[in-house]
């Protein structure tokens, strides 16, 4: 019979396919703050340099190429520059004893023109676009655009955006990638029914619709091994106007296949907190539990009591926090010593151009 002391918490350490000093992740999350030309600055490293508490840190969306783009002054990994910036941040979280994985993002229709070379349409599965939403461009909000569908040939090049950012991200010393493809981004846009609509291999069944995601992660598995690449997927959401009425099977599928290549770690939005589509009932993180053997990390919403419950059933063997980060970057001291949280961060301080809401929150003992 286990002993209750052996039963795993949110402090205690993991030791599976990642070995972290606990299993508090801080969820990647878009900030803005890499300026005009979306090379990481001094700024970012105070940033993450702060929340080194983490068991792991998973950077914000990084644009794998300039294609890639679909948010304000978000950082990119597709120059010689970026990689030596991003090599700035690393050494600083490393100081700490802490791993970095850097997220590889494409946001595909969840794009404006304005962002993309020579004005061009923003790229995917098929010419579906984002509805009730409005893209934020330099210019202000913007209504978002009828996206040009990707022609087969052009897949095996994006493919390779993958596979080489992925190995920029090794040159600036990251620890492992994870494959952004969740919240209505290029990835989930191939993965879902609403926004596939192609009738070559990579649309129609749900086997055809995986096949962009299969070809990202055997891309980016000749540069990394298997241990350091995550995924992270969105069952529930309904952000950029997502959620199709195979959902369920269609995740169930994914995940499937993703569990035969015993990665770092699966990332579930699994909460509601960002929005639910609503088709039927949410996919529970226990319910990937009994499809997917490796480690499974939850977000979105989490509180405390809910990661430790998360964990100690051993649903999730990781929790990321988000929200909480931002407003807390001690979040590691304050869950070790039950100290109060800062209160949640406004909405409209997030996204300010320099160190308001975003590297000016307290510590508790600055605080005290």
């Amino acid at each position: 019979m286990t002993s209750k002391t052996n039963v795993p918490h949110l402090l205690s350490p993991l030791e599976k396919s990642l070995f972290l000093k606990n299993r508090v992740v801080m969820a990647p999350m878009t900030r803005g703050r890499a300026g005009e030309k979306r090379t990481p600055n001094s700024l970012m490293t105070e940033y993450y340099a702060q929340r080194t508490g983490a068991g792991l840190i998973v950077s914000e969306g990084t644009a794998i190429s300039l294609q890639g783009y679909g948010w304000t002054h978000s950082p990119g990994i597709y120059t010689s520059e970026q990689i030596e910036a991003w090599k700035e941040i690393v050494n600083a979280v490393h100081a700490q004893g802490t791993p970095i994985f850097l997220q590889l993002w494409h946001t595909g229709r969840a794009s404006h023109s304005s962002f993309q070379p020579n004005n061009q349409l923003p790229i995917a599965p098929s010419a579906i676009k984002i509805e009730g939403a409005q893209a934020h461009t330099l210019d202000g909000k913007k209504p978002y655009e009828t996206p040009r569908a990707l022609e087969t040939e052009e897949i095996p090049r994006v493919i390779e955006e993958y596979r080489q950012a992925a190995a920029n991200a090794k040159e600036a010393g990251c620890d492992g990638v994870e494959i952004h493809g969740a919240n209505g981004y290029l990835i989930d846009e191939f993965l879902q029914s609403k926004t596939n609509q192609r009738n070559d291999k990579y649309g129609g069944s749900i086997e055809n619709r995986y096949r962009f995601l299969k070809e990202v992660v055997q891309a980016v598995l000749t540069v990394w091994d298997a241990g350091s690449v995550g995924v992270r997927l969105s069952p529930n959401g309904n952000f950029n106007d997502m959620g199709s009425p195979d959902y369920r099977d269609a995740f169930t599928y994914t995940v499937r296949q993703l569990n035969n290549y015993k990665l770092a770690y699966l990332h579930l939005v699994d909460g509601l907190a960002f929005g639910f589509h609503e088709l039927g009932e949410p996919m529970t993180i226990a319910e990937f539990r009994k499809i997917y053997d490796g480690v499974l990390m939850g977000n979105c919403g989490y509180d405390r009591h809910d990661a430790e419950q998360a964990i100690a059933s051993g649903n999730a063997d990781l929790v990321a926090f988000g929200r909480l980060y931002i407003s807390n970057p001690d979040l590691v001291d304050r869950f070790v010593n039950n100290w109060e949280l800062n209160p949640d961060a406004k909405m409209d301080i997030w996204y300010s151009a320099g160190a308001e809401g975003y590297i000016d929150f307290s510590t508790y003992k600055e605080g005290s």
